[in-house]
Formats: structure tokens, C-alpha cells, sequence
């Protein structure tokens, strides 16, 4: 059990119950509540876990909480350096889990959040199943009637930080829906259902469990009104289900977990007293468990030499001549837009030169045999950090044919530094892809091992990843390839220094602010990418 700040409450079956003061919930009325029966109704798909077609789970006056994306989640060896904290909420149908999800959300203000929901993980019903659904006389409030070995292998790789399909389920069909979501690791996961404390190696995954009890009655108001309204039903229906199955599996199976709980939140949403203290033990935890990656990489692995991974494009008088071009801080932006494309379409040249090629034999036009080569792959994508590495997807498509092209948004926060994950667009089966991973510049490298760590955990093969940018330096050179030593990386150029702020010296700028003409931040970085603006 988690050790909790202390607080004012009673000790229950070794839990804390927290109660505040206020009168009685507005859903006292039943008839106050129901809306009038109207089977005309259309059907409303209860919203789940969040995809990348929904908006933000939620908008704060201080800012928008994200979920689908984080900070980093790894170290300076690329591997796995935190784990994200689970707060698993159970309670009874109705019991108001999903309110006390988002009100500790917006008392966290943490930028990345994860709301995940039982009610994705319904198993697939048979046909005779589906006809007793149909009836009202399918168990639903039933362990049985979740797919717990999906739950867990789910909930545990969101806590690892990588992503997953959470499957669709629309109530009013009780079938999973063709397209599932796909959701990123975050900071915190908010995991909620009327069974997550009947699994034990789901319990094993759960930092912070939390019980959400609530009113029998409130409950079946509640319920009446939300399967009336959202999902379709009648109201005799409902309550045939309700006393045949929820209101049994809650005594049977809900209300004995209560004494697994670390807290207990009497009256859901309306208890303020227990969720300030469960965002004060939320914090708690995430204080102990920061990690700066920038501060890692600026003091690891840097009095070594460049490793064999690295090619970079022969400095001849034409590529000499087009550097001091583009770091000519006097150079106007139409010339170092022109300049740097023409570098940008040699780099991916050279990079595609870098590709595995196989014999082949051709037959010419004369009728004659010709030995040549050609690729050895299933196909090859690109993969564009944006905003800047987006400008070198022109380049990449002039010399690939059909090419796919994938997107990955990091930004900097300029309060700590970091970067963070914001939104990827990645075709389907990557994993079998050739990936150029494209950024303009590489100063820590912070940037480019977050993007080569969402590559591979979408299961692209770490030795087809080539990172591919017009200017390096060292430190993202000995960063990248310590982390990943089989990443090829391919760049036209290497300088020597970052400084105090994380700035390639001599550098060339930053290049998303030259090419698109707008204007730096005072505090710019070179591997600071801003949101684009289509």
C-alpha cells in the first residue's frame, strides 16, 4: 500500500474514506432526472480512451492536457529509465469514476495524461451472445465478461511508455468497432472500470488505487439516464438488467475489492478533500522521478571518437561553397531556402546510397544482359521531425518514387528544457519499413533519440533506421549512436561544440525560423521544433 500524506479522515477496512461537507447530490430525483422515453433517439458512442480523431481529453484555464504523447521515457542509453504512474479507479456502474478521472486530471495540470477505460476491453460476444445482449440477458458486470489478458498487456506497455491499439466498443452494436485506437505512454495513466482491482496481475500494475463509492441509488439514476440517452435503451430493459446482473455482480464481485483500495472517495466527483490529497501524492511520486536527458547526454560518452555509423557527405568545394552560404547569418531567406534544398536533395542522395542493394540481372533494349543492383527491401518511408525536418521530405520524394511519409511533432518545453512528444502519424506495418528519419539539425540529440525511440517502439527494426541531417554535432553524433549503435546516421556536416544552451558553435541558426521566416525565440535551441502551421 502507498504511503499518503496525512489528512484529516477514517480509518475503513484499511483504507482512508474521505468525506467533505455538502449537501445531497442534484440526482436525488429520479423523475427530475429521466429524460422522457423517445425510441427515436440516435445513439451516442460513449467516448473511452482518447484517438487521434478526438480532441484533447481536456482543456484547463492553464493549459491543454495531451493524451497522446509524453516527455521522455528513456535515458542517456536509450533504454527504459521510468516507468509511468498507474492510478487505477474502481467503483460500482455509474458510481461517477469517470468524473473523479477528470477532476484529478485537471487538479494534476500535467500535460500528459492517459485516461484509459474498462469498458474498451469487453470481450467479443458469439452470435448467441450477441441475442442475449439484444435481450438484456448477457452478464456484462461479470469478470468473465471483460478480456483481462488484452487489459494487462496493454496497461503494461502504456506504463512502459510505448504504444498501443486499444480496441473500440460500441454499446449500442456490443461488438468492437474495425478500427482501434492508438494511444502513446504518458506521465500518468488514469485506468478505470467496475473491475480493476478482480485481476491480480492487473493489481500489480496499479501505483495508486482508489475507490469510488457511491449511493445505490445516485448509481441507478445515473445509469437510467445514461443508457437511456447515450446508448438507445429502454427503460424497462435497463432495469431488468440492472437488478438481474449490476446490482448482484456489485456485491458479489465490486464492493469486497473496496478493501484493496489505498483510498476510498465517498460521493465521487463533489469529494475535493480526497482529490487534492491523491494529487498531492501524484506529484509526490513524479517529483522523484524526473529526469533531465539533456543534462545526461551533455556529459556521456562525448571524449570518444565518431563512430562507424557515421557518414558524412564528402566536403567537397560545391558542399564547402553551400554551407557558407546557408551559416551566413547576412544570407537573405530566398537564398537559404535555394541552398538548402540543394544540399538537402545530395544528403538524401547519399543517404539512399547508404540502402542494402542486391545483384540483379537486367535484359536492355539491345537484348543484351546488364548486371546491376537494386534494393533489397520490402519498401523504404520517411520520417520527417517536425516542423524542420518536414522541409527535406520535398527532397526525399523527388528521388523516391511512391515514397510514404510519416510525421512526429517533439517540442521543447522552455521551462525544463526537455523535449516532448506531441502527435506522430506513422503509416501502417512500418515495422517492416527502411526508415529516413529526417531533421534538419542535431545539437544533444535529445530530439532524435525521442523520435528513434518511437520508431522502435512501433517495432522498425533499429538497423533500418537512418537519421539523416544537414548539420550535427558531436554530441548528438556520440549520443544517438551510444543509444542506438546500429541507427546509421548521415549528415553533411559535424561541428565540434554546443553551449551552455544546448546551441551547435559555429551552428547555422535556427533553421525552421530561416526557412520559414519566422521569428526565433529568445531562448531558440537547435533541436527546438515549433508546431507547424497546416
Amino acid at each position: 500500500m502507498n504511503t499518503l500524506p496525512s489528512c484529516s479522515g477514517a480509518r475503513i477496512s484499511g483504507c482512508w474514506a474521505l468525506r467533505s461537507d455538502g449537501s445531497g447530490s442534484s440526482e436525488d430525483s429520479l423523475d427530475r432526472l429521466l429524460p422522457p422515453v423517445n425510441t427515436t433517439l440516435s445513439p451516442r458512442k460513449r467516448t473511452t480512451s482518447q484517438c487521434k480523431s478526438e480532441p484533447p481529453l481536456l482543456r484547463t484555464s492553464k493549459r491543454t492536457i495531451y493524451t497522446a504523447g509524453r516527455p521522455p521515457w528513456y535515458n542517456e542509453h536509450g533504454t527504459q529509465s521510468k516507468e509511468a504512474f498507474v492510478i487505477g479507479l474502481c467503483g460500482g456502474s455509474a458510481s461517477g469514476k469517470t468524473t473523479v478521472a477528470r477532476k484529478i486530471i485537471e487538479a494534476l495540470d500535467v500535460p500528459w495524461v492517459v485516461l484509459l477505460s474498462m469498458d474498451s476491453f469487453y470481450k467479443v460476444l458469439s452470435p448467441e451472445e450477441q441475442q442475449l445482449a439484444a435481450s438484456n440477458d448477457y452478464n456484462f458486470d461479470h469478470p468473465d465478461a471483460f478480456d483481462f489478458s488484452l487489459l494487462v498487456y496493454t496497461l503494461r506497455k502504456l506504463k512502459q511508455g510505448k504504444s498501443v491499439k486499444i480496441p473500440v466498443y460500441d454499446f449500442t452494436t456490443h461488438g468492437r468497432q474495425k478500427e482501434w485506437k492508438t494511444v502513446y505512454g504518458a506521465s500518468v495513466i488514469i485506468f478505470e472500470g467496475i473491475m480493476s482491482f478482480a485481476d491480480k496481475e492487473l493489481l500489480k500494475l496499479l501505483d495508486m488505487k482508489i475507490f469510488v463509492d457511491t449511493d445505490s441509488d445516485i448509481r441507478l439514476v445515473r445509469r437510467l439516464r445514461r443508457d437511456i440517452t447515450e446508448r438507445g435503451r429502454d427503460i424497462e430493459g435497463v432495469i431488468k438488467q440492472y437488478n438481474k446482473f449490476v446490482k448482484p455482480a456489485f456485491e458479489q464481485y465490486i464492493e469486497p475489492t473496496m478493501r484493496l483500495a489505498d483510498i476510498v472517495v465517498p460521493r465521487g466527483g463533489g469529494n475535493m478533500v480526497a482529490i487534492d490529497l491523491i494529487v498531492q501524492h501524484v506529484h509526490s511520486q513524479l517529483e522523484e522521478r524526473e529526469l533531465s536527458v539533456r543534462a545526461a547526454l551533455a556529459s556521456a560518452h562525448q571524449s570518444q571518437p565518431l563512430p562507424e555509423t557515421l557518414s558524412v557527405l564528402e566536403s567537397t568545394p560545391q558542399v564547402k561553397g553551400m554551407h557558407t552560404i546557408i551559416r551566413n547569418k547576412e544570407t537573405s531567406r530566398d537564398e537559404f531556402i535555394f541552398y538548402s534544398k540543394r544540399l538537402m536533395r545530395l544528403l538524401i542522395e547519399h543517404a539512399l546510397s547508404l540502402l542494402p542493394f542486391q545483384a540483379c540481372t537486367v535484359q536492355t533494349p539491345q537484348g543484351q544482359d546488364y548486371d546491376g543492383r537494386t534494393f533489397h527491401g520490402i519498401r523504404i518511408t520517411g520520417v520527417s521531425i517536425l516542423r524542420a525536418g518536414e522541409t527535406m521530405e520535398p527532397a526525399l520524394r523527388a528521388v523516391c518514387k511512391d515514397v510514404r511519409i510519416g510525421k512526429i511533432l517533439i517540442q521543447t518545453n522552455q521551462d525544463t528544457g526537455e523535449p516532448e512528444l506531441h502527435y506522430l502519424r506513422l503509416p501502417k506495418d512500418i515495422s517492416e519499413d527502411h526508415v529516413i528519419l529526417m531533421d534538419c539539425t542535431v545539437s544533444t540529440g535529445a530530439a532524435a533519440m525521442m523520435a528513434v525511440r518511437v520508431l522502435l517502439d512501433h517495432d522498425v527494426q533499429e538497423d533500418k533506421i537512418f537519421l539523416v541531417s544537414l548539420l550535427m554535432a558531436e554530441m548528438g553524433v556520440h549520443s544517438v549512436a551510444y543509444a542506438f549503435p546500429q541507427v546509421k546516421i548521415i549528415t553533411t556536416a559535424v561541428d565540434k561544440k554546443v553551449n551552455d544552451l544546448f546551441h551547435i558553435i559555429p551552428g547555422i541558426g535556427n533553421f525552421g525560423d530561416r526557412y520559414f521566416g519566422t521569428d526565433a525565440p529568445p531562448d531558440w535551441s537547435d533541436d527546438d521544433l515549433d508546431e507547424p502551421s497546416y
